[in-house]
């Protein structure tokens, strides 16, 4: 098993950690761990690329055709003024 020391853990935090532990009944230890056990089971967000996110967030829009690729066609800087 591995181990790791976290330093430099503010005094507030330290306390909620103790009372969140002993109000589950468990070694801050074991709360730590289990916090981590339980931060690291979420579904993961944002796992897609750009394309995959972009078509999620417009996916409740209501376009019912497919939008043409665009293709050799030049860009153009803009300009400012």
């Amino acid at each position: 098993m591995a181990q790791f020391v976290v330093r430099n853990i503010d005094d507030a935090t330290k306390a909620r950690l103790q009372r969140r532990a002993k109000r589950n009944g468990r070694s801050m230890e074991e709360e730590v761990r289990e916090i981590l056990r339980s931060a690291t089971h979420k579904e993961p967000s944002g796992a897609g690329g750009l394309g995959t996110e972009l078509s999620a967030l417009f996916a409740q829009a209501g376009l019912d055709f497919d939008i043409p690729e665009l293709t050799g066609h030049q860009i153009q800087p803009p300009t400012f003024k």
